[in-house]
């Protein structure tokens, strides 16, 4: 079984990765700056910057590992910066890595985790090193899958571009969807479909381990989104509406919902407080975000797991986990 060097591995997919993979045999270690989320996972971790390198390559050499799926990544939007000062773990810390992932000679797969941020909402791109990214954060994905591209790395690389993952320990949907959805605070867009690319993190990692499993000659050298296929989202928002409290999602008219955005902006300006919805928000909330899937899904498959079940498996997690932000969920 593949002794697998995860970086990354505190977060969000991480967690639920280690969850899922360990009890199927795979070893892991896990360099992340942070505590895992789970105390179990704490036989895994290693405390590493990936920026520096001797605070982990001992470690990581001593490990021996098969293969290398690379998560460490700043994730937030930060526009005030730019890639090369704000986001350097992204690029340098992936450079840093490759080279030493280019000295172990057990390695025999490499999967970047990128992001389908390197395009921004409404560019479909044509081909895989075409981009168009919206953000600093989209640019930084941008040079990280360039820095791997002129690694020279010999052993079989895949880049991967989840889109947008959901499910069970996802550090900000509790708190900025599915709290705001239960108290009926949620409004969406009527007229239209808005079409997006959703995952449950569960059927993100199947197509992850395809990508880590499958022959050389079908991945190697390729990018993969991974996603289920894309589509309206107002069903993936009813259906946690159903579960959260029982009726589908309240809609408004999009010129209303604009206006909402509109009126958060100015609350936030004057009260340095968050609102429930932004400007921002409101565009991203009626702008289709299509992404080419085909390739991806041919080959790797969408996952087992249906919306329903997903919707039902993140519920029990947020009664299990947030009872106190979740008092009154169904039984």
């Amino acid at each position: 079984m593949s002794r697998i060097l995860l970086t990354g591995g505190s977060g969000f997919i991480g967690t639920n990765l280690l969850d899922i993979w360990a009890q199927e045999g795979f070893s892991f270690l896990n360099l992340d700056r942070s505590e895992p989320l789970r105390a179990s996972h704490r036989r895994f971790w290693h405390q590493a910057d990936l920026l520096e390198r001797d605070s982990w390559i001992q470690a990581a050499r001593a490990f021996n590992p098969t293969a290398v799926i690379h998560m460490a990544a700043r994730t937030d939007m930060d526009e005030a910066t730019t890639p090369e000062t704000g986001y350097r773990v992204n690029i340098d810390g992936t450079r840093i890595l490759l080279e030493a992932a280019g000295t172990f000679p057990s390695v025999r797969r490499f999967i970047l985790v990128s992001s389908q941020f390197v395009c921004g909402p409404g560019y479909l791109p044509c081909h895989d090193e075409d981009f168009a990214p919206a953000t600093v954060y989209g640019r930084s994905k941008v040079m990280a899958e360039q820095v791997l591209r002129e690694s020279g790395l010999k052993c079989p690389w895949v880049i991967a571009r989840p889109t947008n993952v959901w499910g069970p320990w996802h550090p900000r949907y509790p708190r900025e969807f599915w709290r705001v959805l239960q108290k009926g605070w949620y409004v969406h867009p009527a007229g239209p479909p808005v079409r997006r690319a959703y995952v449950y993190v569960e059927n993100l990692l199947q197509q992850m381990r395809a990508a880590l499993e499958k022959p050389a000659a079908e991945v190697a050298g390729q990018v993969f989104y991974l996603s289920e296929p894309v589509e309206d989202i107002a069903r993936w928002v009813d259906e946690f509406s159903l579960a959260l409290r029982g009726s589908p999602a309240k809609r408004i008219p999009r010129s209303v919902l604009l206006g909402m955005g509109w009126l958060g902006d100015q609350f936030e300006k004057f009260t340095g407080r968050s609102f429930y919805i932004s400007s921002s928000r409101a565009r991203s909330m009626t702008t289709d975000y299509p992404v080419p899937l085909e390739k991806s899904l041919k080959t790797l498959g969408a996952g087992s797991v249906s919306l329903q079940e997903g919707v039902r498996r993140t519920v029990v997690w947020l009664r299990q986990n947030l009872p106190r932000d979740f008092p009154d969920l169904p039984k």
